[in-house]
């Protein structure tokens, strides 16, 4: 488990963080989890859930007589939906929980076959590892393959074939047009400069919170990051369109570019950069 919670990080190592990351000490964090939490959460993982398909598997095939791994495959099923109904109640969407059983079902493929291979050796040697022998192997065993990977990672990095996230760069004709976001939210970026929002939200005034306005105003793209409260100055800022209110609430936003060039955002955070309040604009 804990190496699969490696691989499913390094996936989203090129996604935009919207500004919010911790940077190093996210990476400290992170590392220093993969070496003490993970392996924990890994043992509670197998008595809540691998063990109990297991034992159920056997029981079901003795009183059937049908093949054991058979068992296995179905009950890990319906295990990962007990949990899942456990964890996360009945209000969720069943595509929601669908997905979280089968995610759950997946993981627990791997736990069944170390087994079945340590019944093999077993019956093979004559003699079983035991609990803490298993423990013991399965930690090392955690622990090499998540510094192989993290070091492939690396490595991929240098050789340019894992990249960090980049966001596009778009002109001010892309720019232009209606951008919507939740809540109703509309950004209507029009040639020459001017602008026109409804129920948009804007900075408050008189703190870090968002307020949502309705009213018109100027717009203009930043290229160096010269209005983001958020980043110092410089070329090395994000680019973002500066939205300018003609009066009424809220006042002036900057709103970061992001996404892709094929589907790009506008994107702020209010509040607290690290814990913030995020919302996005997507050209429609």
């Amino acid at each position: 488990m804990p190496v699969l919670w490696v691989l499913a990080w390094l996936t989203t190592v090129n996604d935009d963080d919207y500004g919010s990351g911790l940077g190093g000490a996210l990476a400290g964090f992170f590392f220093l989890a993969v070496l003490v939490v993970l392996p924990f959460l890994a043992t509670l993982y197998a008595v809540l859930f691998t063990m109990p398909a297991l034992v159920l598997a056997r029981l079901a095939a003795r009183r059937t007589r049908g093949p054991e791994w058979l068992w296995q495959f179905g009950v890990v099923v319906l295990v990962s939906v007990f949990w899942v109904l456990v964890l996360g109640g009945w209000s969720a969407s069943v595509p929601a929980l669908a997905a979280a059983a089968g995610m759950l079902a997946a993981f627990g493929l791997l736990p069944l076959l170390a087994v079945a291979h340590a019944r093999r050796r077993a019956r093979i040697n004559g003699r079983s590892w035991g609990f803490f022998g298993a423990w013991l192997r399965s930690t090392v065993a955690t622990f090499g393959l998540c510094v192989l990977i993290i070091g492939g990672a690396i490595a991929a990095t240098f050789a340019g074939l894992l990249k960090d996230y980049e966001p596009p760069t778009l002109s001010t004709a892309q720019l232009t047009g209606a951008w919507h976001g939740d809540g109703g939210a509309v950004l209507d970026l029009r040639a020459g400069g001017r602008v026109e929002f409804t129920d948009l939200p804007l900075q408050d005034p008189d703190g870090w919170d968002a307020v949502r306005c309705t009213g018109t105003g100027t717009w203009t793209v930043d290229r160096d990051g010269r209005d983001d409260a958020y980043a110092g100055e410089g070329p090395e800022e994000r680019d973002g369109v500066v939205v300018r209110l003609d009066g009424g609430c809220g006042e002036q936003t900057y709103w970061t570019i992001g996404g892709t060039a094929d589907a790009p955002e506008l994107f702020v955070l209010f509040g607290d950069p690290d814990a913030g309040d995020l919302r996005i604009l997507k050209k429609k």
